[in-house]
Parts: C-alpha cells; sequence; structure tokens
C-alpha cells in the first residue's frame, strides 16, 4: 500500500460513515488555514486495486529555510485499533513526506479516553486507551497532556447530547439565569456576514489573532453552508413589559408582607420583607433601564456566537458578550437559544473545551462551572501526538526549544 493525493471526492466519500470525521479535516478548514500560510494536501493511503483504507488532510508549513512540519488536525481518519494498518499508514506516510523535505507530522486525534464526572471528581475510563499503545508503538511520541489550553485543541470537552436534552436537566441556578435573562427581553436571531463586525467586539479580547480570523473562518464555511452566527439583542419593549409586571407582583407581595410585620414581627418574617425589598429595588432598576432602552429607539447587541454545523453535531467555535451587560446573563441565554435551536436536527453541541481541573482554585473555574451548569457530558480527548519523519532534526528542534516557540505562538493554537 502507498499514499498518494486523493481528489475531495474520494477524501469525501471515504469519511462519509467514518465516527472520527471532523470540520478540521474538510476543505474548508484547508482553505482558511491558507490563509495563515499553510499549504495542504489531501492524502489516502490506497492498496493495489486503489481502494483507499485511510485518509487525511495534512496542513504544511515551514519551520525554517527548506525544512518543513505536517499537521493532521483532529488525527488522520482511520482504525486505531487496527494496529498492521495504523503501521503501514505509518510507514507510507513517513516515506512520502520524507521527499517533502517535512520534519514531523503533529496529530491530536478526536479519541475519548476518559468520560469525567466532575462532582464525584471521578474518571471512567474507554476503551480507547490501547490506542496510546498502538500510537507508541507505531513510532509516534506522545506530548505532555495539558490540564488548561496549553496545547492546540482543549483536551477536555463539554459535549450535549441534544436528543435527550430537556430544561429540567440544567442546573438550578443555570436555570434561574436563563429565565432571569428572558425576563430581561433577551431574543437571538441569526445574523449575515455582516453580523462578524458585531461579534468581533464581544470576541476581540478572547483571542490572540487579528480581526480578519474569525470573519475568514465565516466565510471558508458560508460556501457550503455550514457555519451560522447568532446575535443576542434587547428587546426594549418586552423588558419593559416584564419589568413591570415583575414589579407590580413583587409590590403586592411587599405589601403583604408589611402586614404580616405589623402583625407579627417575627425573623421569619422580617427576612420575607427584606428580601422582597431587594427584589423590589431591582425590578425598579430594570424598569428604569428598559425606560431608557425604550427611548433610545434602536436595536443593542449584547452578545453572539459563531457555530459550525457538520453531519450530526454542532460545535459553539467562538462566543461572547458584553461585559456592560453581565447583569443581563447574556452568555447563558445564548448557551440555551442555542441548544433549543438545534436540539430537533442535530444530534450533538460541542461547547468546547474546558480544563480537568475541577477544583475552586483552577483559574478558569467560572468557565468550567459555567458549562458545567448545562448538565454536558465531560469527555478527556487522547492528546497531542508527533511522528518524526527525520528523527535527529526533529530532537534537534525540540532539544532547542524551537519547537515550543513555534507552537505557542502559532496559528494553529487559534482554533480552540
Amino acid at each position: 500500500m502507498k499514499i498518494k493525493d486523493i481528489s475531495l471526492t474520494d477524501f469525501n466519500n471515504f469519511i462519509e460513515n467514518q465516527p472520527l470525521k471532523s470540520h478540521y479535516q474538510t476543505i474548508n478548514y484547508a482553505l482558511l488555514m491558507s490563509e495563515q500560510g499553510y499549504e495542504h494536501d489531501f492524502i489516502g493511503l490506497v492498496d493495489e486495486y486503489n481502494k483507499i483504507h485511510a485518509v487525511s488532510l495534512i496542513l504544511i508549513k515551514k519551520i525554517k529555510g527548506r525544512i518543513k512540519y505536517g499537521y493532521a488536525p483532529k488525527g488522520f481518519i482511520i482504525d486505531y485499533f487496527d494496529y498492521d494498518l495504523l503501521v503501514n499508514f505509518t510507514q507510507a506516510i513517513k516515506d512520502y513526506y520524507k521527499k517533502k523535505n517535512v520534519c514531523f507530522i503533529k496529530i491530536n486525534p478526536e479519541i475519548a479516553i476518559n468520560e469525567i464526572n466532575p462532582k464525584l471528581q471521578k474518571k471512567e475510563k474507554t476503551s480507547n486507551e490501547e490506542i496510546i499503545t498502538n500510537l507508541k508503538n507505531a513510532g509516534y511520541i506522545k506530548l505532555k497532556d495539558n490540564l488548561y489550553f496549553e496545547s492546540i485543541f482543549p483536551r477536555f470537552n463539554a459535549i450535549i447530547p441534544l436528543k435527550n436534552f430537556t430544561f429540567s436537566k440544567i442546573s438550578k441556578n443555570t436555570r434561574n439565569k436563563i429565565k432571569r435573562a428572558i425576563n430581561k427581553g433577551l431574543n437571538m436571531e441569526l445574523s449575515k456576514r455582516s453580523g462578524m463586525n458585531i461579534l468581533q467586539q464581544f470576541i476581540k479580547k478572547k483571542r490572540d489573532c487579528n480581526e480578519f480570523y474569525y470573519k475568514d473562518y465565516y466565510n471558508a464555511f458560508h460556501h457550503n453552508d455550514m457555519v451560522d452566527l447568532f446575535l443576542i439583542s434587547i428587546d426594549p419593549e418586552s423588558y419593559l413589559i416584564n419589568a413591570r409586571k415583575l414589579y407590580e407582583s413583587e409590590m403586592e407581595k411587599n405589601n403583604f408582607y408589611n402586614q404580616q410585620l405589623i402583625k407579627n414581627n417575627n425573623n421569619k418574617n422580617i427576612n420575607k420583607k427584606m428580601m422582597s425589598d431587594k427584589k423590589l429595588l431591582a425590578y425598579k432598576n430594570d424598569v428604569t433601564i428598559a425606560t431608557q432602552l425604550n427611548k433610545r429607539q434602536e436595536k443593542i447587541y449584547i452578545a453572539g456566537a459563531l457555530v459550525i454545523r457538520y453531519f450530526n453535531r454542532v460545535h459553539i467555535l467562538i462566543s461572547g458578550y458584553d461585559k456592560k451587560y453581565k447583569s443581563f446573563d447574556p452568555n447563558y441565554y445564548l448557551h440555551y437559544a442555542i441548544i433549543e435551536y438545534y436540539k430537533n436536527e442535530f444530534d450533538y453541541l460541542d461547547l468546547n473545551g474546558l480544563t480537568g481541573d475541577f477544583e475552586k482554585k483552577n483559574p478558569y473555574y467560572g468557565l468550567n462551572q459555567f458549562k458545567l451548569g448545562f448538565n454536558p457530558k465531560i469527555y478527556e480527548f487522547i492528546g497531542e501526538f508527533d511522528l518524526p519523519i527525520k528523527m535527529n532534526l526533529y530532537k534537534k528542534l525540540r532539544s532547542s526549544g524551537q519547537l515550543a516557540k513555534i507552537f505557542n505562538k502559532s496559528n494553529l493554537k487559534k482554533v480552540n
């Protein structure tokens, strides 16, 4: 068997029924990364009858001079359990790319080795762990596992099975925030390309990338209708109507608690009255803000997200919100609205990465808690591997720290 360039038609026909297919292994992603200076190949392992046994998109970029490295985003599309196939593919791809001055190929297969229970701090192992042994025996070097977001992709992901999703499965705290957001008149809309300028304002501080990166992302996947852009706005009229209703309802309760205090001035009644006073003040403030927003007579966008659709799965690529409107809980409403939008047509929603550290001291504790509030399944993936093609040169680059510098600055890190 040998490696050869294959047509997009053959590539797509092969991956259609493969469990490891990913939007990162598409021509759309290849074209996006060409904007970041990468060349690309679509290669397949074929036998003497020209039957394809494995495929991959390989992104290629220069390190220095004529030396290059390759990258298979989300790994090769191959049966990693078939050790003989893996060995044959590995040797063939080494022979193929050695002639192209490629020093090594990096892979990060989307293979779950553990399902995490954050509450119990337990891991439930899968049978996929033997793939690590297969890869090592085939000549791949396992890189250090990241706990936070040190690698190209997060090692831990939160995924919601959409077919079984119900509002009641969400945590009480998250449900309350979503209800509060709805009462404040938040509304989600499917936007066109021009909405990228609005989204850019919410995400510009989240990634170390230029303002065109996610616009290029949108353009690359919009061509095949694989991307959705959502924006969250405030409906001032609904906000004002809801705020007035809540204020009037709480005013009635507050008057009742006043009467109760006159009859019996105990701690229970005092606490009820104090809680009601607090709510009344908040609702009054909402009425004031809603009235001001109505006078402006303009649509106010406060959050947004870019979502990729691929086969039976949707992936929240990037999201953000205006911190001035944090009290509106726009991020909670945004994610809930996205779930509702897709739950009848797709099987899974990928909330993207979180960390493997579920302790409060974790600097990403807030991010973890936000995503865990939607009660997703948490998976730990297999991690990153390098396949050295020119071993001596690879060792030299690695020991000198050049690889660490390259991948700390790499545009590849902008995809997670």
